[in-house]
């Protein structure tokens, strides 16, 4: 025993440089723990109605589509998102709701999510409308259906079709689930023309006004999914014939505080993304821990205690003089 004790003075060191690089390739190897954590589930949720085709967003100073600047706020959303946060994504077209695919851990599925969100588009609509209220309702079963409580983001401009009236407005004061709808304002403040587009996504003109039904409690069925027009589908004929589109952003509030959620207008800016993660977590899962920091931490006590004897033998120095 006494040799080993001798053994460990003399060579001190070499014993703690050993034990701080051993910790070291440990950490590498990123161990982990299981813990039931409380962890952000985002529900994120795209308008591909036609309106969303509308070009009134700016991006990197180029305008873009409000489906384009949808797909890069949402991508942003998740590349700022922290390892633990949990993704889904989702589309809204005409009454419904349908879910892409269940939550995803967002670090070990990064690439689906994103490869998901750049497929978003106008033609994976099944139909034409555009019917908020309605969406509403079914995305909150959609909520209730995932594995675990979601906060729902939904990329909208809040152009209906057939316009919201006395006759067709929904009652949403009682939905269950409300509080964790959060409407995302897509869009600019100016009327814009509303671009159209054949089977094969190619631009034929603009929306005319005559395309959607506006009379009171209509299904404005004349607003069709352009996908099965054949030939090309009629647009408006004149700029004055153009149905113009912008972000109803009145509409939107609205809708958030009968619901009971909340509204922000989408902008690529710090504070859009910090209100985002902000939201407090509403879901818990047994998730993967990393203790990678306990054993970079340890390693670097141990390398700091090498310097331990030089700093106490220049103390007791000081102190005798």
């Amino acid at each position: 025993m006494k040799k080993l004790i001798d053994f460990a003075r003399q060579n001190y060191e070499t014993l703690l440089f050993g034990a701080a690089l051993l910790l070291l390739l440990l950490a590498l190897i990123k161990p982990q723990i299981k813990l039931d954590q409380e962890v952000h589930n985002y529900f994120l949720l795209a308008d591909v109605s036609q309106s969303m085709n509308a070009e009134d967003v700016k991006l990197d100073n180029k305008t873009v589509s409000r489906m384009a600047y949808t797909r890069y706020l949402m991508k942003k959303v998740v590349e700022t998102s922290s390892c633990g946060t949990y993704i889904s994504v989702g589309v809204f077209a005409a009454e419904n709701v349908a879910l892409l695919f269940m939550p995803l851990e967002v670090c070990a599925n990064y690439d689906v999510i994103i490869d998901s969100i750049d497929q978003l588009e106008w033609r994976m609509s099944w139909k034409g409308n555009s019917r908020l209220s309605f969406g509403v309702k079914s995305a909150t079963k959609v909520l209730d259906s995932l594995s675990a409580p979601a906060q729902m983001f939904f990329f909208t401009d809040g152009d209906e079709a057939p316009k919201v009236n006395a006759i067709n407005k929904v009652d949403l004061s009682g939905l269950q689930g409300g509080e964790n709808v959060i409407f995302v304002g897509i869009g600019g403040h100016q009327p814009v023309p509303i671009p159209r587009y054949n089977a094969d996504n190619k631009w034929v003109g603009f929306w005319s006004t005559d395309s959607k039904d506006f009379s009171p409690g209509a299904t404005g069925v004349t607003y069709s999914d352009t996908s099965k027009d054949d030939p090309d589908p009629l647009v408006a004929s004149a700029e004055f014939d153009r149905y113009l589109s912008q972000l109803d952003d009145t509409y939107l509030k609205g809708l958030a505080a009968e619901v009971k959620g909340k509204y922000i207008e989408g902008r690529d800016s710090p504070e859009f993304y910090a209100f985002v993660h902000a939201q407090k977590p509403v879901a818990s899962f047994v998730t993967d821990y990393s203790i990678s920091w306990l054993y970079l931490s340890a390693a670097g006590i141990l390398i700091l205690l090498t310097y331990l004897p030089n700093i106490l033998f220049r103390w007791r120095q000081n102190g005798a003089s």
